[in-house]
């Protein structure tokens, strides 16, 4: 699933392409809206909400869309290949004069009333990159269930919303504590840093190409995806596990050194298979 700030940039792409312009091609490729036909009317704005994006279009519509795990959107000028994907893959096109905006492999679409938003994104917590950030809400909701490891805590969108699994592993390094460190025991001065130190991640990188948390030309990321690497700060191996609720388990990295608090252990030999890895 995509972090905030890459829906963010997604936004802001198709803002550019599509916002002010009326659209000459409509198209929806699922069953529920086949036949409905947007041509005619204006592109109002495109907006993102923590990982949903908004597109408002003239007549109180809105076209709501998730890029879950696959999802893209891409813009193209007339007459550029298109080269998101193959043709079945497509699930939603809006084309300007100037501008075709294609949605590939879409899992979530709809088309709603605009004054119907909130039932789609009025769950999420406050989003680290809009209007509503209040990082006082953001920690009360992360507070909430104290016995929730952490690194659960930041995934739930209900909280905050625009961390995914990579700003998760590298904000729990940052703060010095494990993804698996229930919230309650992170101590308080760090818990006062926490929702700070998310909403200048996802800042810095909304407008870069390349996601970096290190400040390093060497290095992008302290932990995320570097396992077995040596740590940048101690030289210890990275570690790789999954972490989730069962149904929803994703890889979670972390330094045995620099993070104190617990860490899930390994499955003895000839045992069931663990959820402990120690390679990417």
């Amino acid at each position: 699933m995509p972090e905030g700030d890459t829906v963010w940039q997604a936004a802001r792409r198709l803002h550019g392409a599509l916002a002010g312009s009326v659209l000459t091609r409509s198209d929806l490729r699922v069953p529920r809206y086949a036949t409905v036909d947007l041509t005619g009317r204006a592109v109002l704005d495109v907006t993102s909400r923590g990982k949903h994006l908004l597109t408002r279009i003239e007549g109180g519509l809105t076209l709501h869309s998730h890029l879950k795990m696959d999802g893209s959107w891409k813009v193209y000028a007339p007459g550029q290949r298109w080269s998101g994907g193959p043709a079945h893959q497509i699930r939603a096109i809006l084309g300007t004069a100037d501008r075709t905006a294609v949605g590939y492999r879409l899992p979530v679409l709809d088309l709603l009333r605009t004054t119907e938003e909130e039932h789609f994104v009025g769950h999420l917590g406050p989003d680290l990159l809009g209007p509503d950030w209040d990082g006082d809400r953001a920690l009360a909701n992360l507070l909430r269930d104290p016995a929730r490891p952490l690194g659960e805590a930041l995934l739930d969108q209900r909280n905050l919303a625009g961390i995914g699994n990579i700003y998760k592993s590298e904000l729990c390094f940052l703060l010095g504590v494990t993804p698996w460190l229930p919230v309650a025991a992170l101590p308080a001065e760090r818990a006062a840093q926490l929702p700070a130190l998310a909403k200048k991640l996802l800042e810095v990188n909304r407008d870069r190409p390349v996601r970096a948390t290190t400040g390093r030309r060497d290095q992008d990321l302290f932990v995320y995806g570097r396992a077995p690497r040596p740590c940048l700060r101690c030289g210890t191996s990275i570690r790789v596990a999954d972490q989730g609720d069962g149904s929803r388990e994703r890889p979670t990295y972390w330094c045995p050194r620099c993070q104190t608090g617990p860490a899930p252990t390994p499955a003895p030999r000839g045992g069931p298979r663990s959820r402990y890895r120690t390679t990417p």
